[in-house]
């Protein structure tokens, strides 16, 4: 929602969300099945659309997007990124991280 994006562009750095099915290939991580796109973080990353570039991976905004268009409402994702799987780095407190977030999004939503 363009009318949502308004709102919070003051508070967070506006970005590329890939949104990707399932918990575990996405991110690189295996089971017993291998992946069948083998690097697919790494052509990701890599990928480079005019100014735009992929900045975060998810597995949960194509279904907030699917029934939002469905039912009329206006989305849009905020994520609070908690890991650089590139870096293989991770958030040494993310319930900080996502407490904050979660803080600051509701007192935008509520003015």
């Amino acid at each position: 929602s363009s009318e949502l994006l308004n709102k919070f562009e003051h508070l967070y750095k506006r970005a590329t969300t890939v949104t990707a099915c399932g918990f575990y290939g996405p991110q690189g991580r295996r089971l017993r099945a291998s992946n069948t796109f083998e690097d697919f973080i790494g052509v990701i990353s890599s990928f480079r659309h005019k100014h735009f570039r992929v900045t975060n991976l998810e597995m949960e905004t194509s279904g907030i997007y699917g029934f939002g268009k469905i039912l009329g409402h206006h989305c849009l994702s905020i994520n609070a990124v908690l890991a650089d799987r590139q870096r293989n780095t991770f958030s040494t407190n993310p319930g900080k991280v996502v407490k904050k977030m979660i803080e600051q999004s509701l007192e935008v939503i509520t003015q």
